[in-house]
């Protein structure tokens, strides 16, 4: 295999300032925060960088404008490590773009989508995701188009002997739609949403009773936490996972690091009892530092 990890979804710069006092205000009122800063964004991009730092040959497929946006996403994804032969460029859809408010341990996020929409099955070339061990989809609900042949790009994967993973992340139209998503868990095996996710997507109130509904569907289910840690539902047993007790700085990008983190750790490998540990392990230590990737840990760090 060419890769261990072939990563599929978005891609763009993100803007984060704060801490800002809610509520927001209009009106023109300036207000002075203590810390901005412009770092690489995109669930899917931050889970790759992530999983490159543990180690792993990763390779990124998407789209990005013919922008300086898109040059400075291209690079900064090829500085930590990640292929981007697969990147594409579009000729005249921008590179989107994401301004994150944090807020203690909250945060508020626009997103421009710009050529996020655009993305198709067909950006994904056949002979990378055969050449990977593992393929992973993240922002299902962003990438409209893409979502519609996934299970294809999964079902190519399977049938090369790789593993699958996808992380919904949020659905910001708030419809949730599991008519387009149920196919897919069906081929898909690991289902990485987080707390509020796994409840949106079941109606559910509780978080075990929730991922044990999604389990029921095919793949096992690894539910990300926050401080309460994560739990894996595989239908039938819960397993749990403590988060570990860092100073947090941003928690801009902690579920794709722990994406990152179980992805690495099964493919070394590991049993799901001590793949879920790293993977929190890998959550809470991208904490340390504004953005989504500066403090992302090594391996030896993550197990340690």
């Amino acid at each position: 295999m060419t890769f261990d990890l072939l990563v599929i979804g978005d891609a763009n710069p993100d803007v984060v300032v704060g801490p800002v006092a809610q509520p927001i205000l209009f009106g023109q009122k300036e207000r002075l925060v203590p810390s901005g800063s412009l770092v690489l964004g995109g669930s899917a991009s931050i889970m790759a960088c992530g999983a490159a730092r543990l180690g792993l040959r990763v390779a990124f497929a998407g789209r990005v404008g013919d922008d300086a946006a898109g040059e400075f996403v291209r690079t900064a994804l090829a500085e930590r490590g990640v292929d981007v032969s697969a990147l594409v460029t579009d000729p005249s859809l921008p590179t989107p773009l994401t301004t994150i408010l944090t807020s203690g341990d909250d945060r508020a996020i626009l997103t421009s989508t710009g050529c996020l929409p655009a993305v198709t099955a067909d950006d994904i070339p056949n002979s990378m995701v055969r050449s990977a061990r593992h393929v992973h989809a993240g922002s299902f609900y962003l990438l409209p188009e893409l979502a519609v042949g996934l299970a294809r790009i999964f079902k190519e994967a399977k049938a090369a002997k790789a593993t699958t993973s996808l992380d919904p992340n949020d659905d910001p139209a708030g419809k949730w739609d599991r008519m387009v998503l149920d196919p897919i868990l069906r081929v898909t095996d690991y289902f990485l949403p987080n707390a509020a996710e796994a409840l949106a997507l079941t109606g559910h109130h509780s978080v075990v009773d929730a991922a044990g509904i999604l389990a029921r569907r095919g793949p096992l289910v690894v539910v990300k936490n926050g401080a309460e840690g994560a739990l894996a539902h595989n239908g039938s047993k819960v397993i749990t996972a403590p988060a570990v007790k860092v100073e947090a700085v941003d928690t801009v990008g902690a579920g794709d690091s722990f994406d990152a983190g179980w992805v690495a750790a099964v493919l070394n490998g590991m049993k799901p009892d001590r793949a879920l540990a790293i993977a929190a392990a890998c959550g809470s230590l991208s904490t340390r530092a504004a953005g989504g990737t500066a403090a992302q840990p090594t391996w030896e760090e993550a197990t340690a």
